[in-house]
């Protein structure tokens, strides 16, 4: 089971219930309203894997777009 507090706490920024964490070069993205739907992004913002729909990854790819510059270090 998901222990949603540690994901949300070690994750660098969250939007709209989307937690988003730096993972060496790539981006994890957590749906923590929805657990089972993720997505994980390499270095220039391409999905490497996903079980999120495609509309739900152009959502969350839009999010990272635009705030990329706000994600803690």
């Amino acid at each position: 089971m998901i222990d949603y507090k540690v994901v949300a706490e070690d994750s660098n920024m969250i939007i709209n219930g989307y937690a988003f964490t730096k993972e060496d070069k790539n981006i994890r993205v957590l749906n923590l309203n929805n657990p089972e739907m993720a997505v994980v992004f390499d270095h220039n913002h391409e999905v490497l894997e996903t079980t999120m729909s495609d509309i739900e990854i152009r959502i969350v790819k839009d999010y990272l777009s635009n705030n990329i510059e706000f994600m803690e270090d």
